[in-house]
C-alpha cells in the first residue's frame, strides 16, 4: 500500500467523482495517483466567443476552482488564436468567425469575471491566464504543417464523434474547422513545455480534441499527458441547462442581473437541483444531504433551491449582488422600495422599460394619473383614472388611491427615479433628470 506524503494535495478526483464532475478520463488509476503524489498543473480552455461567460462555463471555472483549492495550479487558457476559428465540437454547423478586435474585446471581458473564481497570486497554487495567441500567431503556415501536421493521421482525426458527425450531416465541415483539432493540441504541447502542465480538463464534447493533445505530445516530446472531461451541463428533460425565455444565462450583471441569476436557480425543478448543488456550491457532502432531506420533508418550501439560489448567485455576483437579488425579490413581491440607489434601481430593473422627464416636473409636483401615462402604464389619462380608482395604481410599490395626489422629489425611491406600477406586475421608471 503506498503512502501519500503529508504535503500532497488532497484527492480531487474523489471530491469531482461524488460531485458528479468525471465523465471520463485516461489511465484512471496512474492519474488518480499522480494527482495525490504532489501539485500539479492543468489547464481549461475558454474560446473568447463573447465579452461574458455563461453558466455553461460555470462548470469549466468550478473544476479550475476546486483543483486549486486542492493544492493544484491552474491555467485559464483563453483562445485568443483559436478563437478566430471556432472549436466545431458539438456545432451542427460551422460558427461564424469573429473579427479580431472582438476578440481582443471579448478576452477583456472573460479575463475580469476569471478574477472572481479563481487566485492570481502568483503563489504556487496560484493560477495562470495565458492566451494561445501568443504563440500560435508565430508559426508560418508550412512552418505549422511540417512542425505538428505530419504527425496527425487523418484517418484518426476522421474517426473524432465531432469530424464524423459533422462529415454526416448536411453542413459538413469546412477544412478550416477540420484544422482546430491541431491548434488545441498544440496548445497542450506548449503549455506543457513552458509550464509543465500535463493535464487537460474540459466538456464531455473535447475528449477527441484532448486525446489527440495527449497523442501529440507523445509523439512529439515522448511524454505522458492526461485528460479528465465533465459531462455537459443539462437538466434532467436533456435541454441545456442556462437557458431561458430571455436567453442565455450570463455571468455578467448587465447581460442577466443579479435578480434574474437568482430567480432561475429558485425556480429550478426538483428532479435538477441535488445534482445542481454538488456542481455550482462548494457545500460539504453532508451538508448537501441534510439540506436535500430536509427539502424532501417539505418541497412547497423550496429550502433547496432556495440555498442553491444564495451560494451560487453570492458566486458569481457577490455579497453585494446577493443582496441586490434579495431585495429585488422583496420588491417584485410587493415589497415597498425605498433607500436605494439610482445604481441598484438599474440593475433590479434592467428589463423595465423607463421614460424621462425634467426634474421640474416635481417642483409643483406630478399626478398620479400624470405618473401612470408618462410610464406608459396607461394608453390615455382616461384610462390611468380608472386604474387608480380600481386600487391598481402604485409608486415605490405604496397604492396611490387619491387622483389629486401630488408627487413631489420626496416620492423618489433613489435620487432621480420613482419607480410607477400598474396591476400586480407591471412595472416602469420614471427617470428625473
Amino acid at each position: 500500500m503506498s503512502v501519500v506524503p503529508n504535503n500532497c494535495p488532497t484527492n480531487i478526483i474523489a471530491e469531482l467523482t461524488w460531485r458528479g464532475l468525471v465523465h471520463q478520463m485516461t489511465d484512471v488509476d496512474k492519474l488518480t495517483a499522480w494527482l495525490r503524489s504532489c501539485p500539479r498543473t492543468l489547464y481549461i480552455g475558454f474560446d473568447p466567443t463573447s465579452d461574458s461567460l455563461h453558466v455553461g462555463h460555470l462548470v469549466a471555472l468550478m473544476n479550475l476552482r476546486r483543483f486549486q483549492q486542492a493544492g493544484h495550479r491552474p491555467i485559464a487558457l483563453v483562445g485568443g488564436g483559436t478563437g478566430t476559428i471556432g472549436d466545431p465540437s458539438g456545432k451542427s454547423e460551422e460558427r461564424r468567425l469573429i473579427s479580431h478586435e472582438d476578440i481582443e474585446r471579448n478576452i477583456r471581458g472573460v479575463e475580469r469575471q476569471m478574477q472572481r473564481f479563481l487566485r492570481f497570486d502568483g503563489s504556487p497554487s496560484g493560477a495562470i491566464l495565458v492566451n494561445n495567441h501568443d504563440w500560435l500567431s508565430k508559426f508560418s503556415y508550412i512552418e505549422f504543417l511540417r512542425e505538428v501536421g505530419k504527425f496527425f493521421p487523418v484517418n484518426v482525426m476522421l474517426a473524432k464523434d465531432s469530424v464524423r458527425m459533422r462529415l454526416e450531416g448536411d453542413s459538413g465541415l469546412s477544412y478550416t474547422e477540420f484544422s482546430y483539432m491541431l491548434l488545441q493540441s498544440y496548445d497542450f504541447v506548449h503549455l506543457n513545455r513552458a509550464y509543465d502542465c500535463a493535464l487537460q480538463v474540459g466538456g464531455s464534447d473535447q475528449w477527441g480534441n484532448i486525446v489527440a493533445g495527449i497523442d501529440l505530445a507523445r509523439r512529439l516530446d515522448s511524454v505522458q499527458l492526461y485528460g479528465l472531461t465533465s459531462p455537459l451541463l443539462t437538466k434532467s428533460d436533456g435541454k441545456k441547462m442556462g437557458k431561458t425565455e430571455s436567453g442565455t444565462l450570463w455571468l455578467d450583471p448587465s447581460k442577466t442581473p443579479p435578480y434574474q441569476f437568482f430567480q432561475y436557480w429558485i425556480n429550478l425543478d426538483d428532479a435538477d437541483v441535488e445534482k445542481t448543488l454538488k456542481i455550482f456550491t462548494e457545500l460539504p457532502q453532508n451538508e448537501i444531504a441534510d439540506l436535500l432531506f430536509q427539502h424532501g420533508t417539505d418541497p412547497g418550501r423550496r429550502l433547496a433551491q432556495q440555498r442553491l439560489a444564495e451560494e451560487i448567485t453570492r458566486l458569481v455576483h457577490g455579497n453585494d449582488g446577493l443582496a441586490i437579488a434579495k431585495r429585488a425579490t422583496e420588491i417584485f413581491f410587493g415589497g415597498e422600495i425605498s433607500r436605494l440607489d439610482d445604481a441598484q434601481l438599474a440593475l433590479i430593473f434592467a428589463d423595465v422599460p423607463s421614460k424621462e422627464l425634467p426634474h421640474c416636473r416635481l417642483d409643483d409636483g406630478l399626478s398620479p394619473v400624470d405618473a401612470l401615462y408618462e410610464s406608459g402604464l396607461a394608453f390615455s389619462k382616461a384610462e390611468a383614472r380608472r386604474t387608480i380608482q380600481q386600487g391598481g395604481a402604485y409608486i415605490n410599490n405604496r397604492q396611490m388611491t387619491d387622483l389629486d395626489a401630488k408627487l413631489g422629489y420626496e416620492h423618489l425611491a433613489s435620487q432621480t427615479v420613482m419607480v410607477v406600477r400598474s396591476g400586480k406586475k407591471k412595472y416602469a421608471l420614471l427617470k428625473f433628470v
